[in-house]
Order: C-alpha cells, then sequence, then structure tokens
C-alpha cells in the first residue's frame, strides 16, 4: 500500500491505495526525459544497419528523432488514423466523437503537431513525405499539408484498394482512397516498373490457387499484346504453366485430353529435358516413362489434385526450344516438383514485332528481354493495379505471415513498396520513417525493395500498444489493466507489429513454421525464405530527473546514441570503466582525461563517422575536437545524459 497526501489541501489529508493502482503523471510544462528500452531483436542480416519499431506514444518518439535524425530521413509514408468513425486500433479512426462540432479540427491538431515535427526530420535537399487518406478527411488534409509544406511539389493521386468497395450505411461504396505525395529539394518523380503493372498472384491467391486462369485456349491467342495498357513495364511476364480453375482438371471435358504430360527436369542442372506424350485420363501418373537424370514433373496442386498444362505438348516443346519456356523453383516438398513458366503469345509477339528487345539468354536457355526504358512512362494520378488490393495483398499477407492474428485494413504491402520505390529506388542508403506504423507494412516493404537491388535502406517505424476495443472490454472483464503483462500482449506492437516484422525476415510464422505462399510481382519467391535484414523493438520510456540527475539513465539513451550514428554494428550500452570506447559506428568518450587513446583509437576505425564526448565545458569539448579527423562528427553530450533529450510535456520549449 501507498500513502498518499492530496494536493493543495490545508489540513494534510491523506489516503491509502495500492502501489500497482497508481500511474506517474507530469504536470503542463513539465519535463519530459525520452529513453529506450530493448525489447528483442531478430539478425540474419549481417552488418547490414538495423531496422528498427519503437513502442510509444508517437509524438513524445518524433520528439526523441529530432535528436537523432533531424534532417536525416529520406521517405516519410504515414497511413494516419482517418476520422471516420470506425473503431478499431488506437489511434483509432473514431479519434473524435462524431457529433462534436470541432472534430474535423480536433483531427487536425493531432495530425498537425505531429507533421511539424516530421518537417524537421525530412532531408530538405532531397526527400518524400506520403500520407494515405479517405473522403473523410482528404479535403482537410491537403489544406493542412500546403499550409505547413509550402515549398514542397505537391500532388494527390486515387488509388484502388478493393474493386469490391466497402460498404457503409445510406453511401456510395468505398474502392478507393488517396495520397499524397510531397516531394522536397531535388527529389525527382521516378518511373513506374513491373510490380506496378505486373498483373499475377499474390500469397493469398497462390496459397488457394483457386484464381481463375484466363488462357483456357490451348494457344491462349486472345491475347493480342502481354504489353500494359500504359507501356509502362520494363521486364516480360513470365507466367505459370499450369492451370489453375478447377473446371480445367485433368478428366475434365474442358481440361481436354492432351495436356496432361510429363516434362522431365534434369535435377542436377534444373534444366528442362524433355517433353513426354500425354497421358490417357485413366492412366496413373507414377507408371510414366522414367528418363535418366530427371524428373517427370506434372501440374499437380499442393492439395494433390491433378490440373492441366496450359498448352498441348508440342506447342510448350516449341516454345521451350525457343526460350519461351523454362524451369523455375524445385519444390521438393510439393507434389509438383518443380514450376514450369512460360511466355504467354502476347509477350512472344512483343518479341517478334520489336517492341520487346532480346539482350540475352539464361543458362537453361530462355531468353532475357525487356521492353525499351525509354518507353516508360511517369506514373498517373490513378492507380488501378491489381497488387494493390488490401483484401489478397495486405490482410491475406498478414494471414500467412501471423496466422490468426487479426488487424484491420493492413495496406497492400506492394502498394506501399511502390509509392515508396517511385521516390527512393535510386537512394539504397534511404531512412524510411513511419510514426503511424501499424501492423508493420512500411519495414516490411524497405526489406523488399533491398532485396530487388542489394540495398541497405532502413525503416524506422512508431507504433502503441493500444489494444483494441472488443478486446479491452474481454481483459477489464478479467479485472486486467493497462501495463499487465497479460494486457501488454494482446497490443498492437506486441501482438502484431513485432511478430509480423520478425516473421518477414525469418520466414517462419511466430509458432515456428515455414510461412506458406510467394512473393509475387516484381519479385518473385517463397515467403519462407526471409529476408536478410536486421530489426531491434524498442519501448519508448520516460525518465525521472532523479535518474538524469544522478546519470543513473545512460542505458536508457545508449539505443538513441546508437540509431543517430546510424543503427549499425556494437551498441555501448553501458559507461565504460575506461573512460571511453570505440565502436564499429561511433565512438565515446566520458573522461576527458583519456582524450589522446581514445583519439588515436577514432583514427584507426574506418567507418566510424560520430563520436559522443560527454562533458558541460565547452572550452574542453573544443580541445578534444581538434585532435579528431576532419570527417567525424563530434558531439557533445550534458554530464546529465537524458537532459540532451528533454523536453516539454505540454507546449514548445
Amino acid at each position: 500500500m501507498a500513502e498518499l497526501i492530496r494536493l493543495g489541501s490545508d489540513d494534510n489529508e491523506t489516503s491509502r491505495a495500492p502501489v500497482h493502482d497508481l500511474v506517474v503523471v507530469a504536470e503542463f510544462r513539465d519535463f519530459i526525459y525520452p529513453g529506450l528500452v530493448s525489447t528483442g531483436k531478430v539478425g540474419r542480416g549481417g552488418d547490414k544497419p538495423f531496422h528498427t519499431v519503437i513502442n510509444g506514444e508517437n509524438f513524445h518518439a518524433l520528439k526523441a528523432l529530432t535528436y537523432t535524425h533531424r534532417g536525416k530521413v529520406n521517405a516519410i509514408y504515414i497511413d494516419p488514423p482517418y476520422n471516420s468513425r470506425a473503431k478499431d486500433w488506437k489511434y483509432n479512426n473514431d479519434y473524435v466523437e462524431p457529433d462534436d462540432l470541432y472534430r474535423h479540427s480536433k483531427w487536425l491538431a493531432m495530425i498537425e503537431r505531429r507533421l511539424q515535427l516530421a518537417r524537421d526530420l525530412l532531408d530538405p535537399q532531397n526527400s518524400v513525405l506520403i500520407v494515405t487518406i479517405d473522403e473523410k478527411e482528404y479535403l482537410h488534409l491537403g489544406m493542412l499539408l500546403e499550409q505547413l509544406f509550402p515549398d514542397a511539389n505537391m500532388q494527390m493521386i486515387s488509388t484502388l484498394i478493393n474493386s469490391k468497395g466497402t460498404g457503409r450505411a445510406n453511401e456510395f461504396r468505398r474502392v478507393n482512397e488517396y495520397v499524397f505525395f510531397l516531394w522536397f529539394g531535388a527529389a525527382k518523380l521516378g518511373r513506374l516498373t513491373p510490380s506496378l503493372t505486373h498483373e499475377g498472384n499474390g500469397p493469398a491467391e497462390a496459397k488457394a490457387e483457386e484464381a481463375v486462369d484466363d488462357n483456357n485456349d490451348d494457344e491462349d491467342e486472345e491475347e493480342e499484346s502481354s504489353r500494359p495498357s500504359d507501356e509502362s513495364a520494363i521486364g516480360l511476364d513470365w507466367q505459370t504453366f499450369r492451370r489453375r480453375d478447377l473446371a480445367s482438371r485433368r478428366g475434365t471435358k474442358k481440361g481436354g485430353p492432351r495436356q496432361f504430360y510429363p516434362i522431365y527436369v534434369n535435377v542436377e542442372s534444373g534444366r528442362i529435358e524433355a517433353v513426354g506424350s500425354p497421358l490417357p485420363h485413366d492412366f496413373p501418373r507414377d507408371r510414366v516413362p522414367q528418363r535418366e537424370g530427371c524428373e517427370p514433373v506434372f501440374p499437380i496442386r499442393k492439395d494433390g489434385t491433378e490440373m492441366n498444362w496450359s498448352t498441348t505438348g508440342p506447342t510448350f516443346e516449341n516454345r521451350w526450344k525457343a526460350g519461351y519456356a523454362r524451369a523455375g523453383k524445385a519444390t521438393p516438398d510439393q507434389p509438383q516438383k518443380y514450376i514450369i513458366q512460360y511466355l504467354k503469345t502476347g509477350s512472344i509477339k512483343d518479341i517478334e514485332e520489336g517492341r520487346a528487345i532480346v539482350t540475352g539468354k539464361n543458362d537453361d536457355g530462355s531468353i532475357i528481354a525487356e521492353y525499351p526504358e525509354a518507353v516508360a512512362k511517369t506514373p498517373t494520378t490513378q492507380w488501378a493495379f491489381k497488387s494493390h488490393n488490401a483484401e489478397h495483398y495486405g490482410t491475406g499477407i498478414l494471414t500467412a505471415l501471423i496466422p490468426g492474428r487479426g488487424f484491420p485494413y493492413p495496406k497492400s504491402l506492394y502498394a506501399v513498396e511502390d509509392a515508396l520505390r517511385v521516390f527512393i529506388a535510386d537512394k539504397p542508403n534511404a531512412i524510411v520513417l513511419d510514426f503511424f506504423s501499424g501492423s508493420g507494412t512500411t519495414a516490411h516493404a524497405v526489406m523488399r525493395l533491398n532485396k530487388q537491388d542489394g540495398g541497405r535502406r532502413q525503416s524506422i517505424c512508431v507504433t502503441n500498444n493500444e489494444v483494441a476495443a472488443d478486446e479491452q472490454r474481454k481483459l477489464r472483464g478479467q479485472s486486467l489493466r493497462p501495463g499487465d503483462p497479460d494486457w501488454e500482449k494482446w497490443g498492437i506492437c506486441d501482438y502484431v507489429t513485432k511478430p509480423r516484422i520478425a516473421a518477414a525476415i525469418t520466414g517462419k510464422t511466430p509458432d515456428g513454421k515455414p510461412i506458406e505462399g510467394d512473393y509475387k510481382f516484381i519479385d518473385e519467391f517463397p515467403m519462407a525464405n526471409g529476408f536478410e535484414e536486421n530489426a531491434e523493438f524498442f519501448t519508448l520510456t520516460y525518465e525521472t530527473p532523479v535518474a538524469v540527475s544522478h546519470n543513473l539513465a545512460f542505458e536508457r539513451v545508449a539505443p538513441l546514441l546508437w540509431m543517430r550514428a546510424g543503427s549499425r554494428g556494437e551498441r555501448i550500452d553501458n559507461l565504460p570503466q575506461t573512460g571511453w570506447r570505440v565502436v564499429e559506428a561511433y565512438g565515446l568518450l566520458t573522461d576527458l582525461d583519456e582524450a589522446g587513446p581514445f583519439c588515436e583509437a577514432v583514427a584507426k576505425a574506418p567507418d566510424l563517422r560520430i563520436v559522443y564526448i560527454v562533458t558541460d565545458d565547452e572550452r574542453r569539448f573544443q580541445s578534444v575536437v581538434r585532435h579528431l579527423p576532419d570527417h567525424i562528427e563530434p558531439v557533445r553530450l550534458y554530464e546529465s545524459y537524458v537532459a540532451n533529450f528533454r523536453f516539454l510535456s505540454g507546449g514548445e520549449e
């Protein structure tokens, strides 16, 4: 129990209360001292920088980031609450009561305070701000953005997220939303890329394999050209050769008797060697003639259903020998042992008529061809791409990564990836921030971009750990409250964001099972492969003035120093007993009497770019700086460490 004294009481009125019922509060304009506590990490990326996830109130997290990343962020992508009265996660869309006469201004005030900090974080010389919104607030948001960023190039596009639409009482069904792009300085609008135009099947559809294949005729001649209507694709569209619609399975009239035959793939080289004869409907495939060193591949679904190939054997053989068909990845644990791919008639026609240029051949003889980059266009203001379907590539992907863990309205992974690519495709070391991170789609998209070009981009994601409204009611019924471990484990960050990012990197679900399904479009590979990336998870803390004044809070600010140095390599988590320490990305000097050996160590560290020197004496700080290499950025820290990061709890300092 705790003894409490009522503030402002003349008679020293007291009471008693359980300690676990008490919360720490700060009065308006009291100082806040932020810190970070690591809650776990995932490492598969070697010396790559770490993606960071911060669980905390995003306004306070942004204030802390103004110390670590002021003017350094290359792209900000946010999907803020839409103020549409939908109650899901906080900041939920029911941010303001629907009958509040000031509901729009209150929402704008919340967004404005955060965008003001975002403005300080963006690189004014070359960066982009991307904000998604729906029709409830897009007009107000647009005016706010124009007011806050008068020097930006600004455009709004419309993007199709669900062709079926979202039903609302007595309203038109919503099928789209809006995206504001604001770019600064020398930032240039990029070109469209294959994932913005490619029409294929994503993990959710591939997992079920129920999407209808439109090539029902043997030659698939109805496709005049495989070229998208906007003529913006660069690469050719290799298709899966197995039919997908169950009406075309083996033995059906639609399937035809000549389209179930073995394709012999050499086990050692992975190349197609021969095409066998079609099998009668009643002939077991395990009795097919064998070929030495080869695996006979048949069109078999994961559930064992025997399908048909998309063309007859002679047609396929002609395409294979011409370089228009190939064996893809091996799938030894599946009934169909190799993925077989081919080019449809439209793609072949583009090659033959010169619209696509053959630039070489792969080792297996399949052609390498592309459409001339000169014909690519800049993006239009209307995006209607299959890959941006939020149901299939938002909810579907999230379900594959963390089965059974729901999250309302996650963005399509490919939609976020494409929006970022338009501006950071040429920035392999870009820093990307999302301070309404939700399920973690932005971090996932950045990892996809890195895999495609070997980049070392890093994401910073900020979310809170609020529990969904329905779950809150159940937990309160169990006498649980915020802060209890059994309450916190159901919050956004712990239940969705962290496990989603960990699953994406490891290729395994939270239960340790390989993730089912493949990534699609511009970069197709099994989700179970994961990514060669690193991520660390933090919780934002608030330190007391007592801890600050007694220098007890260094371990809480250590992650902030590490983040300012690039979130890479080893971190200095404790004050060095020797008075100094140098790691891969930065150095720390706490005893200025040890400046000599410290400066020598700094000079020998080739990748080090920043050092922290702890002193309240500006003259002594400058005396150390004079002995540092010119390329080193020196930063002075106050001896009361957390005071470097303090800010007011209400208003600006």
